[in-house]
């Protein structure tokens, strides 16, 4: 199968693909100054709907806890 170009492409629908398909994104960022390393940072971050979370098995327990009621004390 080789992609396709389809005319134009909008906002929405980037949003739209990325919601269904869902994104990861995994970055590591190191801020030097005169090649001393100052600053680290490791991203680690998933992006998609509710709905494709729940298909691959992310958040499971946390959108079930939140559906729960709860008690009143």
């Amino acid at each position: 199968m080789e992609p396709t170009r389809q005319g134009r492409a909008t906002l929405v629908d980037l949003l739209d693909r990325v919601l269904d398909k869902g994104l990861i994104l995994n970055a590591d960022v190191i801020i030097s100054l005169a090649g001393v390393p100052l600053i680290a940072v490791n991203l680690r971050a998933a992006i998609a709907s509710v709905e494709t979370m729940l298909e691959y098995g992310y958040m499971t327990d946390f959108i079930q806890s939140q559906s729960q009621p709860k008690e009143k004390a």
